[in-house]
């Protein structure tokens, strides 16, 4: 439970500063502004980031056992 909601509070959060951080850049680069292929591409962005960095971190989190 706690990997879904960790991407979907990614995922939210993620379109949230893809969306500003896409119109100060559009803005600042005189380009158009297009907030669905932005959000799309910050979520995606994000997906990506946080289950890689879960299945990087995941053995690194668990205590080994030793059998002596």
């Amino acid at each position: 439970m706690k990997l879904i909601s960790s991407n979907i509070v990614a995922i939210l959060w993620a379109y949230i500063f893809g969306e500003i951080i896409g119109y100060i850049g559009s803005a600042l680069e005189v380009r158009s502004w297009i907030p669905s292929q932005i959000g799309i591409a910050a979520t995606i962005t994000a997906f990506v980031a946080v289950n890689g960095i879960y299945l990087i971190t995941k053995d690194s989190s668990t205590p080994k056992k030793d059998n002596d």
